[in-house]
């Protein structure tokens, strides 16, 4: 990892604050250099909705994304851990650590062995966690927890500090309007995997790819593709980028 690529990632989080800003996107974007910058698997992303309960925002793959919902489901695993405790979760070897049977049961049948999970907090505030996902058991060292931790806190403070919140009830809203976007987005991947005849990990590359050639949001896309209002032919995923 070289400084210049580490500090350019840097530059791309804080840059993406400087205004209006989509949090979805901003929230993909941050799990993907996580496994870039940190040789990790996988990244997932969880955030407190209005009623302080944990929802699924982000994640790198599909794989993730429905390992997070497992562990939601099932009140159980590193994450949840994180985010009650405030504090990192780190764990090398799932099989043999003789805790959360059943995430580790459902981890180990996507492919992971080791996971690591960052708290997104500032000073005592805690609205959810960076999960890291390996597919190899071992410790991650402490220069990339690090850096992993750094890169949870510019997105905590993105969250909480951006010009449009000045009270805690605003930053709810904002985080439940985000919660409501990711169900959109959920429901467009689905009508394209259909349509289009793909998997949904692939939908949700489309949809993305779509969203950024036609600069718009990654929910004002996907309403108008849920709603109907934007057709795209069976069989020609090409068009999302067109």
């Amino acid at each position: 990892m070289g400084e210049s690529q580490l500090a350019d990632v840097f530059v791309e989080m804080a840059d993406t604050l400087v205004d209006d800003f989509d949090v979805i996107e901003f929230l993909h974007v941050l799990t993907e250099r996580c496994v870039e910058l940190l040789g990790v698997s996988a990244a997932g992303l969880l955030l407190t909705d209005q009623r302080d309960t944990l929802q699924v925002v982000a994640a790198s793959s599909e794989r993730t994304r429905l390992l997070e919902l497992f562990q939601l489901q099932t009140d159980q695993g590193p994450c949840l851990d994180c985010f009650r405790t405030g504090q990192a979760v780190s764990v090398a070897d799932l099989p043999t650590a003789n805790r959360w049977p059943r995430f580790t049961a459902a981890a180990a049948e996507v492919g992971f062995a080791a996971v690591h999970a960052l708290p997104m907090r500032l000073r005592s505030e805690v609205i959810g966690a960076l999960n890291l996902f390996d597919v190899r058991p071992g410790a991650l060292d402490e220069g990339k927890l690090r850096i992993g931790q750094a890169l949870a806190d510019v997105a905590t403070i993105g969250l909480l500090q951006q010009r449009a919140i000045h009270r805690r009830d605003i930053l709810a809203e904002q985080l439940q309007t985000a919660l409501n976007s990711r169900v959109l987005i959920e429901q467009a991947k689905g009508v394209l995997a259909e349509r289009l005849q793909v998997d949904v990990g692939e939908a949700f590359a489309l949809l993305r790819d779509g969203a950024r050639s036609r600069n718009r949001r990654l929910s004002e896309l996907s309403q108008a593709i849920v709603d109907g209002s934007e057709q795209f032919a069976p069989g020609t995923a090409a068009n999302l980028s067109a």
